[in-house]
């Protein structure tokens, strides 16, 4: 009984060492595409990307909703969703200035 527990213990422990170690890499990555010479918003949008794949990395295994129940899963959808509205927000009123 007790060899068991220690082997689930060791199964969540390597599953948080190998996202931790993705996390740095993927910091290595940000910090890499920083130096790469490229338009402004093609920059915002790499660093957006990768800054959406560590924080979902971070709320899927250290904050426990991959693991969680449809109603909480359903609450972060749509938390994303109005998230990405309010950003796309200025876009929006930028394009409708360049109009006018």
């Amino acid at each position: 009984m007790a060899d068991s527990h220690a082997q689930d213990i060791d199964k969540h422990v390597r599953t948080y060492i190998i996202v931790f170690v993705s996390l740095m890499a993927l910091t290595l990555v940000t910090v890499a595409v920083a130096f790469i010479e490229m338009p402004v918003w093609m920059a915002i949008a790499v660093a957006l990307f990768i800054a959406s794949v560590k924080g979902s990395l971070v709320a899927c295994y250290f904050m426990h909703l991959i693991s969680e129940k449809k109603l909480i899963l359903v609450t972060l959808i749509f938390t994303v969703f109005f998230f990405v509205g309010l950003l796309l927000l200025p876009v929006f009123t930028h394009m409708d200035a360049i109009e006018l």
